[in-house]
Formats: structure tokens, sequence, C-alpha cells
């Protein structure tokens, strides 16, 4: 599949005639590359060929993507193309979230050097983008979120990743539903934290921000601009400028106002119009002022219910809106945007209407509750003895007690504000990884020693206690 992990890098700067590329790797495929056994080619651009292989030693399949012999040391093209695959490679070992595509090693073999990268099954976005693979609001908007996410920690690591387009965004699908996406392709990257000699005003026209046509200096913004751009094509089915001329195109970019999404579909509202629109911004000071502004502006559609087609039943807490109701509770402060990512996975997620038990007093269940949003009172024996609003926990003490007797509930916990809730079980904390459980031994540690100062503080002025 053509550019498919990126194989290939437009450079406005090149010339626009494509390296020719070897006719032997069409029709040849390697039986080894190192020590990776190669199964099949994903695709292959003018400057590199991507693989499907397999690591004996890991006994898991990744995927590598290897500059083409003749790309090295030629022309000032190939120069320059040894500078994007030398700005990936150095990226090897750095990049650990869950949207971005992790590149695990760079080997620089005599016949043409490699990048080890994750292995995506599946498709990019350019699927997507056609007027008859039209994916709901609410899946796009959750596209943009994730994607707005991975750019802000790249961005946080001193990265520009300076072309965002569907070709590399890949995506992971069941059935008709996107479930995820990964950020590809580093090839043209500003590293900001980095002496080495640096190519300027690289990306893909369609994607690119005014300021990398002008040339000036750039921050995260410029791949917001790239990341509008791509939301703007899912939904229409078209980016926001087209034209044959690379110069009308550009001065497109620069000048002329972005379409309104108004009317290109039935249910497209101005919440939504209106976001996109300022993520597109000709100039970045316009544009939201980072990442984080940026993926709340929309999340917000997403809470708001300000999507027109397919809303999110009561039932349904997409990820988003987990992400977001994490981020607001204590228990959570302790964790980094990649830990919560992982709890966004890991956790069972319910809605629950108001008049809903949550447990009852008699049931035996290692499972207990964070409250994410709403609120629950606790009745023992039929008289309310606590109200819990979000943040606070319910079950704790049956997931920690040693024996099957002491699991058994001895109160009822009744929802009496509609709740959003994430459950866990000694099983899914088990699957938390080694980074990630450490700060969740934490935090329940603290939760912890709130229920022992409340207890004491019971026993020493129950009368206060009580009124309260």
């Amino acid at each position: 599949m053509p550019g498919f992990y990126g194989s290939g890098t437009t450079a406005l700067i090149m010339p626009t005639s494509p390296t020719p590329r070897s006719s032997a790797s069409s029709t040849a495929l390697p039986e080894r590359i190192g020590k990776y056994q190669v199964l099949q080619r994903l695709g292959e651009g003018a400057t590199s060929e991507v693989f499907l292989c397999h690591d004996p030693f890991k006994n898991e399949d990744v995927a590598i993507k290897r500059m083409r012999a003749h790309m090295q040391g030629g022309s000032t093209a190939d120069n320059v193309f040894e500078h994007f695959f030398a700005a990936e490679a150095a990226l090897a070992g750095r990049l650990h979230h869950p949207n971005v595509v992790r590149i695990h090693d760079a080997v620089a073999d005599p016949e043409g050097p490699y990048l080890v990268m994750d292995y995506v099954p599946g498709t990019t976005l350019k699927t997507y983008c056609r007027p008859d693979q039209w994916l709901p609001l609410d899946q796009i908007v959750e596209i943009g979120f994730k994607c707005a996410m991975a750019l802000n920690y790249c961005f946080r690591q001193g990265l520009i990743h300076r072309d965002i387009k569907p070709a590399n965004i890949l995506v992971v699908a069941h059935g008709q539903r996107v479930e995820d996406v990964r950020i590809s392709d580093f090839g043209s990257v500003l590293n900001l934290r980095s002496d080495a000699t640096q190519v300027f005003r690289v990306g893909s026209l369609a994607y690119m921000s005014p300021e990398q046509l002008d040339g000036d200096d750039l921050d995260c913004r410029a791949d917001m601009y790239g990341l509008g751009a791509v939301l703007f094509h899912l939904i229409t089915g078209r980016p926001p400028f087209l034209s044959n001329s690379q110069a009308s195109l550009m001065h497109q970019v620069c000048h002329d106002p972005v379409p309104s999404l108004m009317g290109v579909r039935p249910d497209i509202t101005e919440a939504f119009d209106t976001v996109i629109h300022r993520a597109l911004a000709k100039k970045s000071a316009d544009r939201y002022a980072d990442w984080d502004q940026f993926a709340e502006a929309l999340s917000a559609l997403v809470r708001g219910r300000s999507l027109g087609d397919n809303p999110a039943s009561a039932s349904d807490v997409l990820d988003s809106e987990r992400f977001h109701l994490l981020r607001k509770l204590e228990f959570f402060n302790g964790f980094d945007d990649v830990a919560l990512w992982e709890v966004v996975r890991r956790a069972h997620w319910q809605r629950f209407r108001s008049g809903t038990a949550l447990s009852r007093k008699g049931e035996t269940d290692p499972t207990f509750h964070i409250i994410a949003s709403g609120a629950v009172e606790i009745y023992r024996e039929g008289q309310r003895v606590a109200h819990l609003g979000a943040g606070t926990t319910v079950g704790e003490m049956a997931y920690l007690a040693p024996n099957p007797e002491m699991r058994v509930r001895s109160v009822d916990v009744i929802v009496t504000e509609t709740a959003t809730t994430m459950s866990f079980t000694p099983d899914s904390l088990a699957q938390l990884s080694a980074s990630c459980k450490p700060l969740f031994d934490q935090a329940f540690i603290k939760v912890l020693v709130r229920r022992l100062h409340a207890a004491h503080e019971a026993l020493d002025h129950p009368r206060r206690i009580l009124g309260h």
C-alpha cells in the first residue's frame, strides 16, 4: 500500500519529479532484513520500502522501513532524504504513547539503513476520506482528540511532526468503527532540541500551515492546522483547498478563507464548524493556544452532545470523555497522559441512571468503582450514611479483602445523580503496566488514608459526623 508507514516524504524545496524506483524492489522480496524474517511488502515509495517482518527473539511482527540503497550519498535531493531518515532514526526508543507508532530500533545496514517499528494491521485514514466511506461525526471527533493528545505528547518531547495528513495516521478498525489511531512517519519532524542540521519547509501542501509555507518559526500550532485539515477532509471528503497548480494551492492556503462546513452534512452543527475553523485559522495566534485547549474543545463537542449524527447513547462513554474525566479527578493527579490512556483502556466504564443500585447488601463481588461523574449515596439498614461524588471510590474494602467472606457487601450503594464510573477487579489491575501500577497503588493508598482519617473523626466526634 503506497504511503503506508510513510514510505516517502514530500519536501517543497525538492524537485517535483520523483527519484526513479529500483526495479528489483518491485519484484524480489528479500528473505531477511538483519535478524528479521520478511513476510511481505507493505508499501514502497521513491525513497524507501516498508516490509512486514517477524522478530524471532520477541516472537512478534514488526514493520521495517528500509531506505533504498541508491538514495545514499548521491544528489542533493538524496542527501535531503538522508536527513529525513536520520531525523526519524534519532527517535528510536524515545516515543512511548498509545497513539504514536513506536520506533524500536534504527540500523545502519550497508544494503540500506532501516527502522524497526510497531506493526499496525489495518489501513490509514485515507480510506475514510472519500464520501462513500464517511465516518460518523462522533468517530471523527474521537480521532481528532486522540491525535491531538498524541501530538501534544510529541510536542512536550520537543517535536513538531510537520507532515500530519491522512496517509500518516494508521487506523485500527473493528467492522465499520475506527477503534484507534496511531501517528506515523516522523521523517519530516522538526526536533526543537536537536543541534543537527534540519530541513525546513517540508510537508504535504494540502495540509501544511501558512507559516510552514512562509518559512516562519513553528510551534505546535503548525501541526494543529494539519490535524484540522485532516478532520476537514474526513468530514467533507476533500481537503480545505484543492488545485492542480502548486502555486495556486499555496496561494489558497495562505490567503483564501476556509470553506464553511455548514450544509456539507445535514447534521453539522455551528459548534462543530467553529472548532474546526479555529484550528485552520490563517494566523497561528488565532488558533487554539495549545493542544490541551484544542483537545478540550473537541471533547466538549462530545460532552455537550453537539454532534448531530449518531450521538452517544446514555450508556456510551467515549474515549475522549473518559480521558477528560480522569484528568479532573484528584485520584489521578500523579498520572501522566500515557498512564491515563492506559487507565482509559483497562477500566470497565459504565453510565448509571439515577435510582440504579451500584451494589446491594449481601452481594459478593471483588469489584470496586471510582465515580468519574455524578453521585451515589450509601445506605445501611435503610438509613443513609454517606453521600459520595466525583473522584470518590466505592467497594475498595471488598477488593482488598483477603478472603471471600470479607467481600460480602454490607451496604446498599444507590445512584442519586446520573453517574459515570470506572470499575476494576484484581484481574484488570494485574494487567496494568509496570509503570502504571505503582501510580495506581499510590493513589489507592491515599484513598485508604482518607478513609482511616474519616473513621477516626467519626469515633472522636460522632455527633458532628452524624449531623453532617
